[in-house]
């Protein structure tokens, strides 16, 4: 049998087919903190839609109610207040952007505006997730004031099956909010006690970000629900 032609080697050696193996290949798995996220977020899509079944079968069983109750509502006010938590996740894209220049440049503590090529503005991760905490801030207390008007006009809570079923949804949905409001200020506290912004940091932002898009795509959700189907 004829035997392969000898190989040389980088390093100008001779190498034959018996000593002669291929480059190992590195295989790439997915970020465990990624995966343990959308996860965790599946689970609370499950939550989210016994909510959901509640305003459903409340409109099946109680027409008459559901019709009363929902003329009490702001739609343009809550639209506007949609409008911020939409718009709150594009900057809280921008930080993700602004978090992988930042990694791949291996940007030092306190240089977090010197480098990356997706930004605008020059920002960095920290000026877009503080933004992305202010808008979240801004739909919270938004949230927090129609409550206060819809208390006035006498909807409070314990008035009815259709006040209970309005506050315990779109109240467990600003808990949410609030958690990732909560998210965000960690993060930004962590990129300044690193002095080196690395994967682990990049990793978190991204992580907290799938959490953010989650809450906005819940609540669009239940804008349509809760302000639309009437």
């Amino acid at each position: 049998m004829q035997e392969s032609p000898p190989r040389i080697g980088h390093n100008g050696g001779v190498t034959t087919s018996a000593t002669y193996a291929p480059a190992a290949r590195t295989i790439k798995r997915p970020n465990p903190v990624a995966v343990g996220t959308i996860v965790w977020l599946g689970s609370e899509v499950m939550f989210f839609a016994g909510l959901f079944a509640i305003y459903f079968t409340l409109r099946s069983t109680s027409p008459e109610l559901w019709a009363d109750r929902t003329e009490l509502l702001n739609v343009p006010f809550a639209a506007v207040n949609t409008a911020i938590l939409v718009f709150s996740s594009v900057t809280c894209q921008m930080g993700v952007f602004a978090a992988e220049d930042m990694q791949a440049y291996r940007i030092k503590k306190g240089q977090f505006n010197s480098a990356g090529r997706r930004r605008l503005f020059g920002w960095g991760m920290v000026e877009w997730f503080w933004l992305t905490f202010a808008l979240g801030a801004i739909f919270v207390s938004g949230q927090v004031w129609e409550y206060a008007q819809l208390v006035a006009e006498g909807m409070p809570i314990q008035a009815d099956s259709y006040a209970s079923a309005f506050y315990l949804t779109t109240g467990f949905h600003a808990l949410h909010v609030t958690g990732g409001l909560i998210a965000f200020l960690l993060v930004i506290g962590r990129a300044f006690a690193v002095k080196n912004f690395t994967h682990k940091e990049a990793t978190t932002s991204i992580v907290v970000s799938y959490y953010w898009h989650f809450v906005d795509v819940v609540w669009i959700v239940l804008f349509f629900v809760i302000y639309f189907l009437k």
